[in-house]
């Protein structure tokens, strides 16, 4: 669902509205609310989350975040799962995750729903891959 606002707003704006449920994206501009995820999305997510970490979290090799705002080149998205080697997390002075992530995740990995457009979802995917 695109959601116009009343005029444009930047990307800065759109970073300091109250988070939405389902969550909302910044694309090319616009503000599009993800679909709310259901029970076989919400499952193989958690899986797959599960599964990567089990073999890289451990070796400090890389960590699997589900549901990560991720905002870099121009867009604020979030991917059902965002991954990202263990050297490229940009933890805190204290060794904790950031709350914010404003760089491309190195793998991202999207569950299309059925309610889902899949040209949203690849334009997101090639996003990630134009900025590294």
């Amino acid at each position: 669902m695109v959601q116009a606002p009343s005029k444009p707003i930047t990307l800065e704006e759109f970073l300091q509205l109250p988070e939405t449920k389902p969550a909302s994206e910044y694309i090319n501009g616009n503000i599009i609310q993800k679909p709310m995820p259901k029970g076989r999305h919400s499952r193989l997510q958690g899986k797959l989350c599960a599964t990567i970490n089990q073999v890289a979290e451990d070796n400090k090799i890389a960590y699997a975040f589900p549901e990560l705002r991720c905002t870099f080149g121009g867009r604020s998205i979030i991917p059902d799962i965002a991954v990202f080697q263990w050297e490229r997390i940009p933890f805190t002075a204290d060794g904790d995750v950031p709350d914010n992530f404003d760089l491309a995740p190195d793998w991202t990995i999207e569950i299309l729903s059925p309610d889902q457009r899949p040209n949203k979802v690849l334009g997101n995917i090639l996003h990630c891959l134009e900025h590294g």
